[in-house]
C-alpha cells in the first residue's frame, strides 16, 4: 500500500494534504475578508483626510498623551508577563502538585471572561475601598484610576499569550543538555541562561510581543479601573471610542491607524529579531 501511495504521489503530484488547493483557497479567503479587508478599510477611510488634517489630529495633546499612556503602560505590563509568565510555565511544566491541571486551566480564563467583567473585578479589588486597594490606600497609595491600574488590567489580559507560548517550547526541550551542563560543572545559574534561556528566548519573545500588542488595543478591562482621567489615565482606545460617539469617524480612523501601524511594526520587528536568532544559532 505504501509503495502504491509512493507510485501515485510521484506520477500525479498529489500533495500532502489532500485538498490542498480548496483548503489553500477557503483559507485565503477567510483571511481577506475577516483581516485584510477591515484592515483596508481604515487606510481607505483616513485617505479622505488631507496629510495636514491627519497630523493635526493625531498629533493633539490629548490624543498623544493616549498614545503615551497605552504604550507605556503596555510595555511595562509586557514586560511583568515576561517574567512571570515565564516562571509560570516552568513551573507547570517542570513540578507536579495537587491541582496543577486546574491552574493550568486558569491561565486560559482571561481569554474566556469577558473583558467588561475583568474591567468590573479588577476596578472593584484596587479601589480605595476595595480588597486589595484598601491595603495600599492606607499607605497612601492609590491602584485604581492610576497608570498602576491600567498597568494592572494589561497584565492580567496578557499573561496568557507568555506562558502559551513559553509552554510547548520548555515542553518539548531535552533536559539531557541542562544534565550535561551539570556534569560539566555548571551551576543552576548558569546552566539556565547559557542553555536553557537561548532555547526559550524566541518563543518568550513572541509572548511578550503579543501581550504588548494586546495591551496597546486592550479597551474593555482597562476603561474601568483608569479612570478616564484627561491627560493622565485617558488611554488610546477610548479616545476612538469617544470620537465614534461623537461622529467623528475620521478622528477615529486616523487615531486608529496610527496604532495598527504601531502593532504591525512591533510584530515586524519581533519576528526579524526571531528569523535573525534562528539562522544565528544555526551558524
Amino acid at each position: 500500500m505504501e509503495q502504491q501511495i509512493i507510485k501515485v504521489k510521484n506520477k500525479r503530484g498529489v500533495r500532502v494534504i489532500p485538498g490542498f488547493g480548496l483548503s489553500l483557497g477557503v483559507t485565503l479567503a477567510m483571511l481577506g475578508t475577516l483581516v485584510l479587508v477591515p484592515l483596508a478599510s481604515i487606510f481607505v477611510s483616513a485617505a479622505r483626510l488631507s496629510l495636514t488634517e491627519f497630523a493635526d489630529i493625531v498629533t493633539s495633546r490629548q490624543v498623544l498623551s493616549g498614545y503615551a499612556i497605552s504604550l507605556s503602560c503596555a510595555f511595562l505590563a509586557a514586560l511583568v508577563n515576561a517574567v512571570f509568565g515565564l516562571l509560570t510555565a516552568w513551573v507547570l511544566v517542570r513540578y507536579d502538585f495537587p491541582w496543577k491541571r486546574l491552574l493550568d486551566g486558569l491561565i486560559e480564563l482571561p481569554f474566556a471572561l469577558p473583558t467588561s467583567v475583568a474591567g468590573i473585578a479588577l476596578t472593584y479589588l484596587y479601589s480605595d475601598k476595595g480588597w486589595i486597594g484598601a491595603l495600599f490606600a492606607k499607605a497612601g497609595i492609590r491602584i485604581a484610576y492610576t497608570r498602576a491600574g491600567i498597568t494592572i488590567a494589561m497584565v492580567f489580559v496578557g499573561i496568557p499569550f507568555v506562558v502559551r507560548a513559553v509552554q510547548p517550547v520548555l515542553e518539548k526541550l531535552d533536559r539531557q543538555y541542562e544534565e550535561a551542563a551539570e556534569m560539566l560543572g555548571a551551576g543552576r545559574v548558569c546552566t539556565f541562561f547559557r542553555v536553557v534561556m537561548p532555547e526559550l528566548f524566541p518563543a518568550l519573545l513572541a509572548g511578550f510581543g503579543l501581550a504588548f500588542a494586546r495591551g496597546i488595543g486592550e479597551y474593555g478591562s482597562v476603561v474601568f479601573i483608569a479612570g478616564n482621567i484627561p491627560n493622565k489615565t485617558q488611554i488610546a482606545p477610548l479616545l476612538i471610542m469617544t470620537k465614534l460617539e461623537q461622529y467623528k469617524y475620521a478622528d477615529a480612523t486616523a487615531i486608529a491607524l496610527v496604532l495598527l501601524v504601531i502593532s504591525f511594526l512591533l510584530m515586524l520587528s519581533i519576528n526579524s529579531v526571531q528569523l535573525y536568532m534562528q539562522r544565528f544559532s544555526k551558524d
